[in-house]
């Protein structure tokens, strides 16, 4: 199965993560090729001239005073390198178009799938075990992270992550010890914003920045 097939059929961690891998490689090209390009000015600069000076004289004659085939080697390889610097940037431009379009798709199936279980949820079952309080609060998200894909927001209060819930909350250890352990498998998250209850689905999953999350939880001081 392709990645493309893969994240299609549900996004798995290991093509994000080879996705986001190919981005990074991309990106490490670009700088390289920006710094051949600075090399090659560099050469010209030192010559005392740039791209569109002429190199013969008011007579015609080449110009004595340069090194001619290393200005003319240096502003051939310019132009061929700004050639796969532009070239190079459409494919970290349609990569991350991709990326972002496919976390895009799986936050909504994530969501819709969060809303089915919780309309499937037996009636009374909450009042069953007492309404459920906040035990949590997001104080912080990094952009393009799990948390940031799964749709939490900073001020979420949350009332259930995957297990963890207000009854059995003692730590953040709990929270930590949950996502550990469900590295690349969806947590329900129940939270509350701006008064109201919302479900989430968060899948902890490694990706460009620290941990599995992107987010930082403090607890709720009652």
């Amino acid at each position: 199965m392709s990645d493309d097939e893969a994240w299609r059929s549900g996004g798995s961690p290991e093509a994000r993560a080879a996705a986001v891998s190919d981005i990074q490689e991309l990106m490490r090209r670009k700088e390289e090729i920006e710094a051949q390009i600075k090399a090659n000015y560099d050469v010209l600069e030192g010559k005392g001239v740039g791209m569109d000076e002429p190199l013969v004289d008011c007579e015609g004659y080449p110009r004595a005073d340069v090194d001619l085939y290393q200005v003319r080697t240096a502003r051939h390889n310019i132009v061929c390198l700004q050639n796969d610097h532009k070239a190079l940037m459409k494919q970290v431009e349609e990569a991350l178009h991709q990326l972002h379009a496919h976390d895009k798709e799986k936050q909504a199936r994530d969501l819709a799938e969060a809303h089915r279980e919780a309309l499937s949820r037996r009636p009374g079952q909450d009042e069953s075990q007492g309404p459920l309080q906040a035990f949590a609060r997001v104080n912080s998200i990094s952009a393009g992270s799990p948390a940031s894909f799964a749709g939490l927001q900073v001020d979420d209060e949350i009332m259930e992550f995957g297990s963890v819930n207000a009854q059995n909350f003692q730590s953040l250890q709990n929270v930590s010890s949950v996502v550990q352990h469900s590295q690349g498998r969806p947590l329900n998250v129940t939270v509350i914003r701006r008064g109201e209850r919302q479900q989430l689905r968060l899948v902890p999953t490694r990706w460009a920045g620290k941990g599995l999350l992107g987010c930082n939880i403090v607890p709720l001081q009652r």
